[in-house]
């Protein structure tokens, strides 16, 4: 049919060809305050130059054709041999070999790694989610194997590399390695006390055999693993690499791989141990003591991942609506539509400062700050994974019909968004552990109560909700049932806490009228109307600077 059946006008440009990083204000200014001077033009050069590339068009169309074109399962070879591979689209191997050469795999050991590194993983998993899944738990499993100094001094080079090869072969063979982290079964889920894979001592030091399941095992290509399993002196840890020093396949067998809400990109398998060679990584009994420390970096790094999200996501809605026009007008400029921008914006904002101001106290690495980890990470877990889907969803919604059609990508970034909330433990288990550590760790509640008392008696709402919060955390009648109103509450104290100090006055005071001084309603776009909404709405636009 001839193309002049109609004229269209009043189209939006794609969002692309931008700087993901220099674009965002709240990521930029973390950036500044919590890496040093003398670390600081690197830290920006490198972050920039992922952020070009995150925002072109190059790196958007992997993106897509990873999570259109999703793994596929090989079992067996053309000779019915079996061979337990999973083939990825190479544009999943060209957005892994870009996160790990800009070292979105290496913050253990370099200055300012770990607030590098996040702001990194927040700007590239705006190009495309899945494939973080790797980058974070190769990144995770550094401090589990620093447990066993011999494993570490093996393992870590090649964990922290800035070279990506893709393929199963001996890891001495290659210049980087990914890891994964096996720790469900099917009887159990996150309760991994009642694993039944069982762990057989051979006679080598370390080394044993594995025999049983896991439910859920993501990135199955992954060079090695840490498993847990229960040898004779109880629930342990362990490394299975998939291929062994001589070349042999380690018995890694994958029987299916998920078929998930999201997350297309990513393979998530499910895997037989049938005497799988392992080796033991710290004491016999002390598994989830020694995995625990992967378990909570991965727990930040869904913080990021979702962080990131919602970045990507209220972008898109204010790109959209600075272009579009209704009513005589474009969007951006109605005062209601301007209302749900800002309400979102709050949102993101709140979670970007959140991560990069744990991901800080990782590199700070002081006794007050891992204290204060121990609380707000499962908190900020929590409570940022868990706005990011109604983030996502609003923001799709700016986009009208167009949001709701998968080339406008917005599809994909609303099936990802629950992910986070799930993975490393759902929001029972976060809320859990937060009070596990009130229970038993009274320094965590210190480091917790310093930091948001740095921000005491610059905003009244905020004084308020830290005594509310006071008076919550003093009645411990019911606590289990209050757990979730307990961690939100400490979640949003520690967000409004860091804005009152770190964001223009605009943002802080928004936040704390609608969060902590509850003029909010029910729904995103219900923040009180006299608020200065159209500076943080600007703020949010992402046009580089």
């Amino acid at each position: 049919m001839a193309a002049t059946t109609h004229t269209v006008t009043n189209q939006v440009p794609p969002l692309v060809g931008y700087d993901v990083f220099a674009a965002d204000r709240a990521l930029t200014e973390a950036v500044e305050r919590h890496v040093a001077p003398g670390v600081l033009p690197e830290a920006r050069e490198e972050l920039g130059a992922l952020g070009r590339s995150a925002g072109s068009a190059q790196a958007q169309e992997w993106g897509a054709q990873a999570n259109e074109n999703p793994p596929k399962l090989r079992t067996h070879d053309r000779y019915g041999h079996r061979i337990d591979e999973v083939e990825f689209h190479p544009s999943w191997h060209r957005l892994l070999g870009h996160a790990v050469s800009a070292g979105l795999t290496d913050a253990w050991g370099r200055p300012a790694g770990h607030v590098r590194r996040a702001a990194g993983f927040l700007v590239w998993t705006q190009a495309e989610a899945g494939h973080g899944c790797p980058l974070s738990m190769t990144h995770a499993a550094v401090p589990a194997l620093r447990t066993d100094p011999v494993l570490a001094a093996e393992w870590e080079p090649r964990l922290t590399s800035h070279v990506y090869e893709e393929g199963l072969r001996p890891a001495a063979q290659k210049s980087g390695v990914l890891f994964g982290m096996g720790m469900t079964e099917k009887q159990g889920g996150t309760d991994v006390r009642t694993n039944t894979t069982r762990a057989e001592p051979l006679p080598g030091e370390g080394e044993y055999l594995l025999t049983g399941h896991k439910w859920f095992c993501s990135a199955p290509m992954a060079d090695g693993f840490l498993v847990l399993a229960q040898a004779p002196g109880g629930l342990s840890c362990f490394l299975v690499p998939r291929v062994l020093p001589d070349g042999t396949r380690n018995v890694f067998g994958i029987q299916r791989l998920k078929d998930k809400l999201g997350n297309k990109s990513n393979a998530s398998g499910e895997i037989e141990f049938d005497g799988t060679w392992a080796r033991r990584v710290g004491d016999e009994g002390r598994g989830v003591r020694t995995i625990i420390e992967m378990v909570a970096a991965t727990r930040l790094d869904c913080v990021i991942g979702s962080a990131a999200l919602m970045r990507q996501a209220v972008a898109q809605a204010i790109h959209h609506t600075a272009y579009r026009s209704a009513f005589g007008g474009l969007l951006i400029e109605k005062p209601l539509m301007r209302n749900v921008l800002a309400d979102l914006a709050l949102e993101s904002e709140a979670a970007t400062v959140l991560g990069l101001r744990l991901a800080a106290a990782y590199d700070a690495d002081t006794e007050e700050e891992r204290a204060f980890l121990r609380l707000a990470v499962p908190a900020a877990k929590y409570w940022v994974t868990k706005r990011c889907t109604a983030v996502v969803g609003e923001a799709l919604e700016c986009l009208g019909g167009n949001g709701y059609v998968e080339e406008s990508g917005m599809p994909r970034l609303l099936r990802e968004a629950p992910l986070n909330s799930i993975w490393e433990g759902s929001g029972n288990v976060q809320a859990l552990d937060v009070l596990r550590a009130l229970q038993r760790e009274p320094q965590a509640l210190d480091a917790y109560l310093q930091e948001v008392g740095k921000a005491r008696g610059a905003d009244h709402r905020l004084d308020a909700a830290i005594k509310d919060l006071l008076t919550e955390l003093a009645d411990l009648e019911a606590v289990e049932a209050r757990a979730r109103r307990i961690v939100e509450r400490m979640a949003l104290v520690l967000q409004g806490s860091l804005l009152v100090r770190w964001a223009p006055p605009e943002v802080s005071d928004a936040f704390c009228a609608s969060r902590l001084g509850r003029d909010w309603g029910m729904a995103f776009g219900t923040l009180p109307h006299s608020l200065d909404l159209a500076s943080v709405v600007a703020r949010a636009r992402p046009v580089s600077r």
